[in-house]
Parts: structure tokens; sequence; C-alpha cells
């Protein structure tokens, strides 16, 4: 994406193909992650006798496989079915990489079919994770308010804060990207909304989950002051 960007600005018709695949497949198993990781600490906040039962190993392992299988499955499917259509409209793709929402707009049959696929797809990929985390945060919060005493709230809400701000930044973006209707496709918000989603939201992930680490904030403060 970067060479696209800085250098030929093209991609073969394959190459485009293997991007989206890729980008499907990583950006679906995100989603499941991280809902995922909210049932984690659902159990952790929760059920904290039981954690180490309910979470053992081949647990945590089936989720991760699960999240990757669910990723390669939508990343093959929906793959196949953009690039199964004519293009016979222009080349030029007007995004800075391959995503279903341009290359629909380049195809000159009926899209139809092609856009309630997407729209199903999205709703498993995004909601559902998305209804998975809200019930268990909606746990979460229910238990720190009922049983926890006023101390300890601060600091078990600040375990969860990294995971939403992360699932606020990716799950947002995605839903405005691609749940609106098609008529009010703009290509300069798709494009912002695909920096935000494909760029901005992984880069501030170190960030986000690191700096709740205190050898990493004493580290950024001593930089600070060495700068100052």
């Amino acid at each position: 994406m970067l060479v696209n960007l800085s250098q030929h600005k093209s991609i073969s018709f394959y190459g485009c193909a293997v991007q989206m695949c890729c980008y499907l497949l990583l950006a679906s198993a995100e989603c499941y992650m991280l809902a995922a990781m909210a049932y984690d600490r659902y159990n952790a906040i929760c059920h904290p006798l039981l954690y180490n039962n309910i979470m053992r190993k081949i647990v945590c392992i089936r989720l991760v496989i699960g999240c990757w299988l669910i990723g390669a499955m939508v990343g093959v499917v929906q793959t196949k079915l953009i690039f199964s259509l004519p293009f016979c409209r222009s080349n030029k793709i007007n995004n800075f990489y391959c995503d279903i929402p341009p290359l629909i707009s380049l195809a000159c049959n009926n899209t139809q079919f092609n856009e309630i696929i997407m729209l199903i797809i999205t709703f498993i990929i995004i909601v559902g994770p998305f209804i998975v985390i809200v019930i268990s945060y909606a746990n979460i919060i229910w238990t720190i308010l009922k049983h926890h005493p006023a101390g300890m709230r601060k600091k078990t809400f600040s375990t969860c804060t990294s995971h939403l701000i992360v699932v606020c930044l990716s799950g947002g973006s995605s839903t405005i990207m691609y749940l609106r209707p098609k008529s009010s496709y703009g290509m300069n918000e798709e494009k912002f909304l695909s920096l935000l989603y494909a760029i901005i939201a992984p880069l501030m992930n170190p960030f986000i989950y690191s700096l709740r680490n205190n050898d990493v904030k004493k580290a950024v403060k001593k930089v600070m002051c060495d700068i100052k």
C-alpha cells in the first residue's frame, strides 16, 4: 500500500484480489478477537474464582483459531464474489487500497446481490462481536458497581479502558463505512474512513495498550523530560 501511495500508484488485478483478501481476513479476525477479549475480561471480573477453569489454555487456543477461520472464510468469500463481477468501466480505484465499495462502483453489472451479501457479512462480522462486547461490559459494569468497593472500581475500570477505546475506533469507523446506504457514499468520506480504520486505528493500538504499563509510562516521562 505504501509503495502504491508513494511510487507506482498501481496494482495488478490479482494483486488487488490478494490485497483485498488479506485485508478482509485480518479485519474480520480482529473484530472477533476483540469480542474474545471482552469475554475474557468478563470472566476475569465476574467469575474470578472460576476464571482459570473457564479460560483454560485449550479454550483460548480454540477462540484464536475460530477468529482466524472466520476471517479466512470472509476474506475468501467476499473476494471471490467481488472479483467475479465484470469490470468494464474505469480501471482507476478511487481509494488508496482495494476495498469493496470502490470496486463495486467499477462493475458494469447489477451489483445488488453483492451488496446484500456484503451487508449480511458486515452484520455478522461487526454487529455479532459488538453484541458480545456490549453484553460482556454490561455484566462487568453491573458486577463492579454491585460487588466492588469504591476504591477498587477505578482500578477495575482502567483495565477495560484500552480495550473499549480500540473497539470504538475500529468498530465505529467500520460500521459507518460498510453499513451506511449506498446513496450516501462519498469517495472523499470513504477515503477518510478507510484511512481511519486501516491505518490510524492500528497505529494507535500499541500506544493505547502499552501506555497502561507503568514501565512504559516512566520511559515516556523520561523521554519528555530529556526533550525539555
